[in-house]
């Protein structure tokens, strides 16, 4: 029997809210921070994070606070969950409290202006943690309705990654462990921008053979800077990689594809952002992933099309062309 653990996390969106249902589910005690006030009374008062999850009620159990020592007083494993831009200052804000805690990391980008992954800013904050990378096909409200979900969680600390585990894991959400922290960020990082890519295919009408077309040829992007960068092509054909890409290329639901969709039918960038509240990974990762790829000298031709259009450097309809206009190759 697995002894109960007290799960902080670090986030107050919806990401964060259904992580903390998860590890009610896995039967742990939570303790929720968010930075916004009125975030923190709704869980505490309606169980209800009305802002981000709206809806959906959680478990009983979990207890939010915007006071940071107040999480770590008595908590056995953490999970950040916040925006990959904000990860490096979150990470300043906890090193007085973090010590050796398994730290799960369940952020999805990498870092711009640094090109650093997840993992390395981290590693460079919070030297004695024992990181964590937590990703995989998920949509926040099925999982914090308790509908079935697998992930994968990588960390070089089997201990570590096992107690992380136990915090979440349960019959309906199922973490496999991996020590591939390489290619589970990768995979998570890449994942939204091609899911841009597919909502601006689906804006567009193009069809679902494009659609196909491109999430293949998108895999194999994602696997040629995963390999690069140490990763291991097994972990970009799992959970983390292929079946990630899966769900948010194929569904609305993702926030990336939606926002791919709304440029397709012709919105600008800034009129997107402006009408949402939750973050656009992809948006903030298509520059830093298309900058690490010019400096491995890495052809992603796709994700170079989206970091073009998102900056305003080339039109939808030219992009698509050029694409389409590449020389025939093999597989």
């Amino acid at each position: 029997m697995t002894k109960k653990q007290t799960v902080g996390v670090i986030g107050g969106g919806a990401w964060g809210s259904a992580l903390a249902a998860a590890a009610r589910h896995a039967d742990n005690d939570v303790i929720l921070w968010a930075r916004n006030q009125q975030v923190v009374d709704d869980i505490n008062n309606d169980l209800i994070n009305h802002i981000y999850l709206p809806n959906i009620k959680l478990p009983q159990g979990i207890k939010a606070t915007t006071d940071m020592s107040l999480l770590f007083d008595n908590v056995d494993s953490v999970l950040l969950v916040i925006p990959s831009q904000n990860l490096r200052q979150i990470c300043q804000q906890i090193k007085p409290f973090i010590g050796g805690l398994p730290l799960a990391i369940c952020a999805k980008g990498v870092e711009r202006g640094t090109g650093a992954l997840m993992s390395d800013i981290a590693a460079e904050i919070l030297p004695d943690a024992k990181i964590a990378i937590l990703s995989g096909p998920t949509f926040a409200k099925e999982v914090a309705n308790g509908l079935p979900a697998a992930v994968t969680l990588a960390s070089h600390d089997k201990i570590a990654g096992k107690q992380l585990i136990n915090a979440i894991g349960s019959a309906k959400f199922r973490p496999y462990l991996s020590d591939d922290i390489i290619g589970v960020e990768i995979g998570g990082a890449v994942k939204n921008i091609l899911a841009i890519a597919c909502g601006i295919v689906t804006g567009r009408k193009l069809g679902d053979n494009a659609r196909a077309a491109l999430i293949t040829r998108g895999l194999s992007e994602m696997a040629r800077l995963s390999i690069r960068l140490g990763g291991k092509i097994e972990t970009i054909m799992g959970l983390s990689g292929l079946g990630d890409l899966s769900l948010t290329c194929s569904s609305p639901q993702s926030r990336n594809m939606s926002f791919g969709i709304e440029l397709g039918q012709g919105k600008s960038v800034q009129d997107i952002l402006d009408s949402r509240i939750a973050v656009t990974e992809g948006v903030f990762s298509a520059l830093s992933v298309n900058d690490l790829a010019i400096k491995l000298d890495i052809e992603m031709p796709i994700c170079h099309a989206v970091n073009q259009i998102i900056s305003n450097e080339a039109d939808i309809d030219d992009s698509i062309n050029k694409l389409l206009s590449r020389p025939f190759g093999s597989e």
